[in-house]
Order: C-alpha cells, then structure tokens, then sequence
C-alpha cells in the first residue's frame, strides 16, 4: 500500500452524497482507499459499488436487503468482505474496520450511534451529517477534543467557511455568514404555501439532493440546522451567525473578520469540491469540475430570509438559546414532519407547526448524556406524530 494513502469509511455509500463521494475517489486515485461501504437497503447498488472499489467490510442497516446481498455475494468469486447487519452492525463496521477518515453521509439522526463510534476508534470525520452535531454537539465536540481527531466539514457552506477562516485566526473573526439559496419558494406568496405539493417542494433549483434534505432546503431548515452545525464547529456565540439568502449558490458562505475584511469562498454547486477538500486537508488537489465563467456571472444577490415564511430559522435560535435536548427534539420533530408532508398526510405549513407545538411541550435536560439525547429524540418524535395527527384531524 502506498505510504500516504488515506483509508477511507463511507457511511451513505448510495446516497448522494455517497456517490459523489466515490467520484472524488475514482479522481483521487492510488491517494484513497475505500475499506468500507454502509447503506440502508439499496443492495445491488452496494454490489456494483463492491464490485468497483473491494471494500474490506460492508454494511447494510435493513436486514432483508442484507440478506440479498449475502445471497449475492455468495456467488462471487474472490474476496467477500465482511458483511455487518442492522444499525448495531454499523456501528460494529466503525469499530472494527482500520481506517484514516470516516465519511458520515447517513441522513438523520440514524448517523449519530457510528459518528461517535468513528470518533472513539481515533478516526478523523468527514461529516455530512448535520444531525449528528445538532443533537449531539457537546458530547462530539469534546470526544474529539480528547481523541486529538478533526472534525472536517463536508456540507458546502460550511466547508466553505472552514476554509475562509485559514485567512486569519479564531479571535480575529467579527460573524459566519451562511448562504442559502432560498429553495423553490423563495418569493412564492404566503397565502400559496399552504397548498403547496410534496413534487413542487422536491423540484430544487439549484441542487440534486435526497428528498429529505430538498424539503428541508425549501423549507429553509436545512439553514436552521446548519446554524446549530455552525455554533458547534466553530465555537461562536449565536449573535455571530447570520443566514443571508443567496439564489445564485455562487457565494457558498463567507467570514468576516474584526478589520472589516469579508472572505468569500466562491465556485461552482458541486458537492464533489467540498468532499474532496475534507479528504485532502490540508492540500487541495486536482479537481475537473465547471469552471465560473466570470463574464457569464450576470449578478450576485443577497436578501435577508423572511422569518415569517420560513419560521424554522427563527426556532434555530431559540434551540441554540434553549441548549441542551432541544436540538435533538428540532431535528427529530422536523424529521417526523418532514415524512408526513411526503406521505401527503400534512401541508407544508403544517410542517413548521408540528415542529414549534413538539418544542413547546418538551422540557429540555440542560447538560444530557448520549442516553438522554436518543430519549429526547425517540420522546419529539412520538410527540410529533401526536401533534401531526392532531393537525390531520382538524384539517379533515
């Protein structure tokens, strides 16, 4: 094995995230090598991704997709990697399988158990989760503090301002400024949203992403959890973080330091160049991605979010100001939300008052164990099928 080669974990192996991943890879070469592979059920893509990159272990988390994948793989001539079952056998997979860097590109809060996991085994994370330090930022934070393992970001705005802060130091730094694009209904009218469908909300402008995070997006939760990410990754007071709407996605995110200087880090939507710089931190490698055509940049706009059509950005500060079990409560209420509007059983509106009924009810535990955070979330999310329900019937 060639002496710097990174060994690499990639947990969402078949999602979006994932695949640009493995494209990064395939660019990067004899640089990475991919020992581990981790999806939910998509089981013959995890083959053709086996069949591509010989990883050590794989896991799949749904127990009947494994069990295809067993059967599959018993027909294959070879090597066979080790084969981990259920969300245990992801965690197993972290633990016991040697790596440099984990990729953790599994949504939700299903991540957080192998997120810790590749933490407490000494790994550098890749995160792509954003629930994990939602719900969790102290205990990670800190886990990493104390296992001397970085905690790089993948997602593009704040691997954006990761690299805007190698400008100057932590303490010279006046506000993060967070980019958002808007979503589909950016300038739709209020009185619209309402009857708002779950394929208008899936048509993204700018990016092609999971359906999860594509509603988030339009319903600027995406920006609400990527504050509570921000306030974690980067040790900064709340005050200091501001989310401006920016429709061109051009403008990826921006830091502004004491002396008044603003550095903005700007490129194409490509989520393959912020997943790549995580894995080749501190050097930036080849890359062949759409260059900016800077005569073809018509315009850059910048407006402030309206608060009142997408409330979730506010609730993300009172979470922050909250501390405690209220962010796993935000991410789990919303998740369950989220899934009702898909399953056309809740309006878009109705995502934003599930969301705010589920925090109202919840008395949150100011310094929680990982214990109390999973209790905390199990508790929104019952919660917030209660309140989804109740919501359902008055509509009815």
């Amino acid at each position: 094995m060639n002496r710097m080669q990174k060994r690499v974990l990639l947990l969402g192996s078949t999602g979006s995230i994932g695949e640009s991943t493995l494209r990064v890879a395939e660019n990067l070469g004899e640089a990475v090598r991919i020992v581990a592979l981790a999806a939910h059920s998509r089981w013959e893509r995890l083959l053709e991704q086996i069949d591509a990159f010989s990883p050590e272990a794989v896991a799949l988390t749904d127990s009947d997709a494994a069990a295809e994948l067993e059967r599959a793989l018993a027909h294959r001539k070879g090597p066979i990697p080790r084969l981990y079952v259920g969300s245990d056998g992801l965690v197993s997979l972290v633990r016991e399988t040697t790596g440099d860097i984990v990729v953790a590109a599994i949504s939700g809060a299903a991540g957080l158990p192998a997120t810790i996991a590749a933490v407490e085994t000494g790994k550098d994370l890749a995160l792509a989760n954003k629930e994990s330090l939602v719900m969790s930022g102290a205990i990670l934070t800190r886990l990493a503090e104390e296992h001397g393992k970085r905690i790089l970001p993948v997602d593009s705005e704040h691997s954006a301002i990761f690299q805007c802060m190698q400008a100057g130091r932590p303490e010279e730094i006046r506000a993060i400024v967070l980019t958002a694009s808007g979503g589909p209904f950016r300038s739709t009218p209020l009185a619209e949203l309402e009857s708002v469908t779950p394929a208008q909300a899936l048509a993204h402008p700018t990016w092609n992403m999971g359906a999860k995070i594509t509603i988030d997006s339009a319903t600027l939760m995406n920006k609400s959890l990527e504050v509570i990410e921000a306030f974690w990754l980067f040790d900064i007071e709340p005050r200091s973080i501001e989310v401006v709407v920016h429709p061109q996605s051009i403008v990826h995110s921006m830091v502004e330091y004491r002396d008044g200087s603003t550095i903005a880090h700007l490129g194409p939507p490509d989520m393959r160049v912020p997943i790549q710089y995580a894995l080749t931190y501190p050097r930036r490698e080849a890359l062949d991605v759409p260059r900016l055509r800077w005569s073809d940049v018509a315009r850059l706009t910048f407006e402030a979010p309206d608060l009142d059509r997408f409330p979730s950005l506010r609730m993300a500060y009172e979470v922050l100001e909250a501390g405690g079990t209220s962010a796993a409560v935000f991410n789990g209420a919303n998740e369950v939300a989220v899934a009702a509007f898909l399953a056309e059983e809740l309006p878009f509106l109705g995502i934003f008052e599930v969301i705010e009924r589920t925090l109202e009810r919840h008395s949150s535990i100011a310094q929680p164990s990982l214990a109390d955070i999973f209790q905390a979330d199990a508790w929104a999310r019952e919660e917030a099928q209660r309140q989804a329900g109740a919501l359902a019937s008055r509509r009815g």
